[in-house]
């Protein structure tokens, strides 16, 4: 079975990780109201402060504006069965009108908005099910929302996208591909070892990571976009749930990586099903990015940056398309 499907099968019934003697859910003790308050809905982004965008502007030394984003097609990886389909509605779409003989083209197009290509994860996304099989009031999202609060067949009702502050702030790229030599291989996960090792590579600490900051994670995995689709899909390598407590105790407002899930897949622990999206998004409100280019800016040797992105405000949604910005 590929990765895919091991994840697919395991998602029904295995529990997600817990702290150590905490037994309020699957995941641990008990992680609502937020640090934000109980009525939060924007995470990890009420970071962004006039203070953090005068920080982002002091990684300013080229202005050079590098796009991490992927062109959104039909050809690109998607996850499971999800689907991207555009269409025009004839050609032209409207016209011809006035003297002036105007014609216009529009675009119709069905798709997982928020959760293809490179995607922003909202905290809409991801929960637990920490009561009975279906128990709407016990499945939690970020700040305890219950499902039964958020679900709605027309979009969330709670933790939509719409909740987010737009992203200007500091963004580091940590190179564990240039520290390991090469593309690390689906499966392979990053450790806290790893992510200061390529650190010290980089010639930065872990100081050099503030409250507010964005980290993003240079595997090598997205040299196979469009170049190698079905290995792309079939696990990935990435993060594991020491990085992630680690970011999150550094509280980073987002994590981003060359791959589809951020995280290691399949994690080294087969009980486990994408845990590190658990922890940052549910627990810590830390958001993640997803399907990123790198390349660019490892060219130029430069790991730090402005990161700027602003997700579509749209009400109800899981997740935002976009091209995050890194300037230099």
């Amino acid at each position: 079975m590929t990765g895919l499907g091991l994840a697919s099968a395991a998602l029904g019934g295995i529990a997600a990780p817990g702290t150590a003697g905490a037994a309020d859910t699957p995941i641990g003790e008990k992680w609502w109201p937020s640090r934000w308050g109980p009525d939060d809905q924007a995470g990890a982004s009420n970071h962004m402060t006039p203070e953090k965008t005068l920080a982002a502007v002091q990684q300013i030394r080229t202005g050079k504006v590098h796009s991490l984003g992927r062109v959104y097609e039909r050809d690109m990886p998607l996850f499971g069965e999800r689907v991207f389909a555009l269409r025009t509605p004839g050609m032209p779409t409207g016209g011809t009108f006035g003297d002036n003989k105007i014609i216009w083209n529009d675009e119709f197009l069905a798709t997982e908005i928020g959760q293809v290509g490179t995607q922003f994860d909202g905290l809409g996304h991801i929960g637990v099910e920490a009561g009975a099989p279906g128990e709407q009031t016990r499945r939690r999202l970020y700040n305890g929302v219950t499902m039964a609060e958020a679900a709605s067949p027309y979009g969330l009702k709670k933790l939509g996208v719409e909740n987010v502050k737009p992203f200007f702030t500091p963004g580091l790229l940590v190179d564990v591909m240039g520290l390991k030599g090469g593309m690390l291989e689906a499966g392979t996960e990053v450790t806290l070892a790893d992510l200061l090792a390529a650190l010290e590579r980089q010639g930065l600490s872990a100081e050099a990571i503030a409250p507010g900051d964005v980290v993003m994670v240079r595997t090598g995995w997205g040299l196979l976009w469009k170049e190698d689709n079905a290995r792309y899909n079939n696990g990935a390598p990435g993060i594991g749930m020491e990085a992630a407590r680690y970011l999150a105790e550094r509280q980073v407002s987002l994590v981003g990586a060359d791959t589809w899930g951020v995280e290691v897949v399949p994690n080294p622990d087969s009980n486990q099903v994408f845990p590190v999206h658990q922890e940052l998004l549910v627990r810590h409100g830390i958001y993640l990015q997803e399907n990123l280019d790198f390349e660019s800016l490892a060219a130029d040797g430069t790991w730090q940056f402005a990161y700027v992105f602003a997700p579509l405000p749209i009400k109800g949604a899981t997740g935002s398309p976009g091209n995050p910005l890194a300037v230099t």
